[in-house]
């Protein structure tokens, strides 16, 4: 990727230096519902009326966190440190030091994309904010740890990470690259358009007094079509910023093989359980990001109406 000297997102926490306990902070955070009425329109446009009824009843955003999130950031780029440790970062390595200069650069380019495609529609586009954190940390959402994963809360629209995951997608799960990376943040950046459409809010009524079978089915689709918006950002970013290198797609599409959970489940459990999967099978975390890498727009990432996924 062609992203050194690019700006820098303001919406980095560095949290690394702090520590985290699960009987500390979290709680509350009633996922965005009020966004739904204003946003509605925005979602019409994008989806149909057929694909927004879907989605309504289909995406369910807290099982994001309760799932172990998706798969659900310091010096230099305006990174807000205001949460961090009394004394700010911990000590860095050069190494990491470039790591969150990545990140902050990667969800500066998701910002503008994102802004592009609610300006489009005529909305307004809220960004996120990113935390990175080291082992544990409290969120609206309670608390998250390092071993779920990164992944986006709803109750305080932010997503959480911790770098150390990247070390993991590149020697356990086999998915090296920037852009591996990169599709990683723009996959939690498209659970924040699924909440600031309205979608998560609903959902989370819909799934009540559902079975797990349910909730499973439904997460799929959600999770897809993040990877899908993943998909969108990484279009716009190849189009209008000429962000992407050759083989960075491939890399993006790697990642998102090895995150399959018909592969995750093979390799921890020795065999495969599609009724309990919650994120897609390999071939369909490729298929959706494809589909937004190839097609640019929210419209054709409506997992909700498709008969086969």
């Amino acid at each position: 990727m062609r992203w050194k000297g690019r700006r820098q997102s303001s919406n980095v926490e560095d949290r690394r230096g702090s520590s985290a306990s699960p009987f500390g902070g979290g709680g509350g955070g009633g996922g965005g519902g009020g966004s739904l009425l204003h946003l509605l329109p925005l979602a019409l446009r994008v989806l149909g009326v057929k694909g927004t009824l879907l989605a309504l009843l289909a995406v369910g955003a807290v099982s994001y966190l309760a799932g172990g999130g998706g798969l659900g950031s310091l010096v230099g780029g305006g990174v807000d440190d205001r949460q961090a440790g009394q004394n700010g970062p911990s000590a860095q390595s050069p190494q990491e030091q470039e790591l969150v200069e990545f990140v902050s650069v990667v969800l500066a380019d998701t910002e503008e994309t994102w802004r592009n495609v609610f300006e489009a529609a005529g909305e307004t586009y809220k960004e996120p904010r990113l935390v990175l954190f080291r082992g544990a940390v409290n969120s609206a959402c309670g608390f998250g740890q390092a071993a779920m994963g990164p992944f986006y809360c709803p109750g305080d629209q932010k997503v959480y990470l911790d770098l150390s995951f990247f070390d993991d997608l590149t020697r356990r799960m086999g998915a090296p690259g920037d852009f591996a990376q990169a599709y990683v943040i723009a996959h939690e950046i498209g659970h924040h358009v699924q909440t600031l459409l309205g979608i998560s809010a609903e959902v989370q009524k819909a799934n009540r007094g559902r079975g797990k079978a349910f909730a499973n089915q439904m997460s799929v689709k959600q999770e897809l079509q993040a990877d899908c918006f993943a998909g969108v950002w990484g279009n716009h970013a190849a189009r209008a910023r000429q962000l992407l290198e050759k083989g960075d797609i491939e890399e993006g599409l790697n990642a998102a093989s090895a995150i399959g959970d018909d592969r995750l489940q093979k390799q921890s459990r020795g065999y495969v359980s599609p009724d309990s999967f919650t994120h897609g099978s390999s071939a369909q975390r490729v298929r959706w990001f494809r589909t937004g890498l190839e097609k640019g727009t929210i419209s054709a990432c409506n997992t909700f109406a498709a008969d086969d996924l």
